[in-house]
Parts: structure tokens; C-alpha cells; sequence
């Protein structure tokens, strides 16, 4: 398909996809002529993959080069390159300095090394849970993430990478995750602020 093609099908304005080949985010097309190339269904996919982690992911373009540098890189095993990605999902923690930090984190490793979970030792999201933990300290919150891990291990096992095509393209598995990351959170959010909401009813009218 030419150009003005792939930017109809895919619903992304031309000078975008423009802007995409010339940052590489987009690889070119099959030169066939001095002033014409021609786009296939690999263009497509890339481009979905661009507006899931644009619109959905909301990562800068920095990130999102090296997300498809990963998918590029044949080398690279499908779970580091869903990893790239996976990271660049979530926030930066910076550690703080003192104990409670210390005793957070701790828990942290404990309770992935008592679940079993394969998580690597510098996942940014080790971090982010220590710092949630440190707050709820801080603020007198009851801790009890059995519950959490529960729901947490059920959506992700049976809902999320159940969607993941392992098998199929490298970017279109990586769109599948982010979109399944983000948009199953965003849901899973929304329907327990909606059980909090009901469960107020149930207990106070």
C-alpha cells in the first residue's frame, strides 16, 4: 500500500507517520521508485503499537524508542522485551534514605520470594510497592496484601497474558500487554472504587 494508504487504514495523519519514519519508530518502507514506497501489514501493526503506547501508555517518545529498539532486536527473548516495555509503564521511585525504607523494601523481597514470583531484583515496580507500603505506615493504614496478591495473580494468569500473542509478532505482543496492563488496571480501579461506593451503602443506609 502507499503512504496515503497505510495513513487511512491506520487512522494516523501523514505528516505522523512521517515524523515516525524519520525518528525510526516507524521502520521504512520497500523503496520502489525515487519518490514512492510501498507499506504492508508490518507498518500497521507498528503503528498500533505507536498509538498503544502513546495514547494509552502515555510514555514519552524516549521510551518509546527504546521499546521498539527491544522489538527490534531479534536477539532479545520475548520476556525481556515485554519487560522493556512492562518498566516503562510504571513510575519512577526514587528510594529514601532510613529505615522505613529499608524495612519496606525488605518486605517487598520477602514477599515475592515467598510467592514463588519471578521478578527480577531491579524491577522498578519492587520500589513502587515499598513506597506505597512506606505511606501506609506513615499514615496508620492496616497492611494486608493477601487479598491483593490473590486478585492481582487471578487477572494477570487468567485475563492479561492469557491475550498476549507469544506466538504471533513481536510488536503486536507487546501492544497486547501494554493494552492489557493499563486498560485492565484502569478497570480493576474503577470497579473497586464502585465496590468501596457499594459496600458504604450496604454498611451505613
Amino acid at each position: 500500500m502507499r503512504i496515503s494508504e497505510l495513513s487511512a487504514r491506520s487512522g494516523v495523519a501523514l505528516p505522523t507517520i512521517k515524523y515516525y519514519l524519520r525518528e525510526n519508530l516507524l521502520h521504512q518502507g520497500e523503496q520502489i521508485a525515487a519518490t514512492r514506497a510501498e507499506y504492508d501489514d508490518s507498518h500497521l501493526r507498528r503503528l498500533r503499537l505507536i498509538r498503544a503506547l502513546l495514547e494509552v501508555g502515555k510514555l514519552p517518545v524516549a521510551s518509546i524508542k527504546r521499546i521498539i529498539a527491544a522489538v527490534d532486536d531479534e536477539s532479545l527473548p520475548m520476556h525481556e522485551m515485554l519487560g522493556t516495555a512492562h518498566y516503562a509503564l510504571g513510575p519512577t521511585v526514587e528510594p529514601e534514605p532510613g529505615a522505613d525504607w529499608e524495612a519496606a523494601r525488605a518486605q517487598v523481597d520477602r514477599l515475592i520470594t515467598d510467592l514463588g514470583w519471578a521478578v527480577h531484583p531491579d524491577a522498578p515496580t519492587r520500589d513502587e510497592l515499598a513506597q506505597a507500603l512506606v505511606r501506609m505506615r506513615q499514615l496508620g493504614v492496616p497492611i494486608n496484601l493477601g487479598p491483593y496478591v490473590e486478585a492481582a495473580q487471578k487477572l494477570v494468569s487468567e485475563v492479561e497474558m492469557g491475550a498476549v500473542p507469544f506466538d504471533g509478532p513481536r510488536d503486536a505482543a507487546v501492544e497486547a500487554m501494554v493494552l492489557g496492563s493499563v486498560l485492565y488496571g484502569k478497570a480493576f480501579d474503577a470497579l473497586r472504587r464502585m465496590a468501596q461506593e457499594s459496600e458504604s451503602a450496604r454498611r451505613l443506609k
